[in-house]
Order: C-alpha cells, then sequence, then structure tokens
C-alpha cells in the first residue's frame, strides 16, 4: 500500500525542509555557498518544502509546479513565506514564453529534486536549463536510479505487494502493466508508472546528457540509503560504497539515490 509519505501533504512538506536543510544544502555548499543574494529556481516543487530552508537562508526562491493541487498546499504551507515577496510559488511551464523572458540568465541555482526521472525528452530539457541560469549557475540534481529496487516508484502503487515488490519494473513495458492490472491497480496509478517507465534515468545516462549538454560534473554522491529513506523507512541514510559505485552500470542496481551538481560552462 502506499506510504503515508505520500497522502499526508503536511508531513511531507515538513520531512522535504528538513531533509533538504540536512543533506541538501550541505552538498550543494561545496561548490556554491548560500548566501541573501543568491536566486533559485526549483521545477518541480510541489508543496515547496525544499525551498523553505533556501528561504530561511535569505535566498531569493522561485517554485514551479504544473500540480495546481500542490501548488495550492504550497501557497497554504508557505503563506508568511510568500507575503514576504522573496518566494514565489506558481502553476507554470519553464517553457512558456513569458517565463522564459522574465527569467532569462536569472537564476544562480535550479533544483531538481525527485523531478529528473519524470521528464520527457531530458536531452532537449538539460540543454534549455541553461538559457535561465547565470554564467557559472548551477544546477542540483536529486534522482533514484531507474535500475535500482524501486526505481519504478512502485511505492506509489496502492496495492501491498506491487508497491513492495522490487526491481520488477525493469521488465518489459506490456509484461510490466500485465502485472498492474492483475494485481487490481487503477488506469491513473498504471498511468503514472508507465510514464516513470518511459523516462527513468540511469547514472551512466545522467551524466552523458549532462557533459553532452554543456555542463561540468562539479560534485556528485550516490548513496546506498537514499536520505529520504530516513522519514519513509526508519532507515539511516547511508553513502554507497566507493568501491561499489566504481563499476558502471552494476552501481544503479544498488545506489537508491544520486546527488549531482552540474555547473554551466
Amino acid at each position: 500500500m502506499a506510504l503515508e509519505h505520500h497522502s499526508n501533504h503536511k508531513m511531507r512538506f515538513d520531512q522535504q525542509a528538513e531533509n533538504a536543510a540536512e543533506f541538501v544544502i550541505p552538498f550543494i555548499e561545496k561548490t556554491l555557498p548560500t548566501k541573501p543574494s543568491l536566486r533559485i529556481l526549483e521545477i518541480g516543487c510541489g508543496e515547496g518544502g525544499v525551498l523553505k530552508p533556501f528561504f530561511e537562508k535569505g535566498c531569493e526562491c522561485v517554485g514551479v509546479d504544473l500540480d495546481q493541487m500542490r501548488i495550492d498546499l504550497a501557497h497554504e504551507f508557505l503563506s508568511e513565506e510568500i507575503k514576504s515577496g522573496r518566494m514565489t510559488i506558481m502553476n507554470k511551464n519553464v517553457f512558456d514564453d513569458d517565463f522564459k523572458q522574465h527569467y532569462n540568465q536569472y537564476f544562480d541555482l535550479i533544483i531538481l529534486k525527485d523531478v529528473i526521472e519524470h521528464i520527457h525528452d531530458q536531452e532537449t530539457f538539460m540543454p534549455f536549463m541553461k538559457t535561465l541560469l547565470k554564467d557559472k549557475g548551477q544546477i542540483f540534481f536529486g534522482f533514484p536510479p531507474w535500475y535500482m529496487p524501486f526505481g519504478g516508484h512502485q511505492q506509489i502503487a496502492k496495492k501491498k505487494w506491487t508497491s513492495k515488490l522490487p526491481y520488477y519494473h525493469l521488465l518489459p513495458m506490456g509484461l510490466y502493466k500485465w502485472i498492474l492490472r492483475k494485481a487490481g491497480e487503477n488506469d491513473h496509478t498504471i498511468d503514472s508508472l508507465v510514464d516513470v517507465k518511459e523516462t527513468g534515468i540511469s547514472i551512466e545516462r545522467f551524466e552523458r546528457i549532462s557533459r553532452s549538454s554543456g555542463y561540468a560534473i562539479v560534485n556528485k554522491q550516490w548513496f546506498l540509503f537514499n536520505p529520504i529513506y530516513k522519514y519513509k523507512f526508519g532507515v539511516n541514510p547511508r553513502k554507497q560504497n566507493w568501491l561499489f559505485g566504481a563499476v558502471p552500470f552494476v552501481r544503479n542496481f544498488l545506489t537508491t539515490c544520486a546527488y549531482y551538481t552540474i555547473q554551466k560552462l
């Protein structure tokens, strides 16, 4: 069955804010110190939890998401921050002309946490983000490599065994859909899981697209246990063993989260 994390919106907001303060910001600050003058965009911001600790450090924050319900929740949870004028949360597609023009080369940092694995045509999207970045601007990514046990996001499934079974998202598409239907998953859940199957990204593919899109990889960290698992499963974060992480492709199967910072060249 789906985790409470996925249905309790305020819990997810609070957990994302704490996780960002404890893990995301320290990782980013290794290459880009956070300071009041920093301009930050989060793409796929959801309820805005990740942006809250950046705001508390004095940064100017903009969050965009295509889900109006989650934007409404962000306005509820971040009402005082939005009133201050340093936090903007909107239902917006970053490809829209008015957004591109208003925020042309505007941001010091773009954040995509658990988002890139949902985006179609990543080869177009990655170079596009350079138009929103200042010179030497950076992008933070946190994502589950596709081949990891739950890289298909099957934890959002409604049925107990389909939400807890690892690796079956790697099966051929037809067989994957058949299993989900036989388990009794509804059409919306199946469509969501199929969408992730179509867009999931590996460590190697991410690095290849980043370099071909005109970025330098300035920092990276792979995790055996994703930091967010502290909240989802009560499991303490653990970095991936350096030796296992050095083995291309194989490392994807037991790396539950990858953090990257890339810089515009």
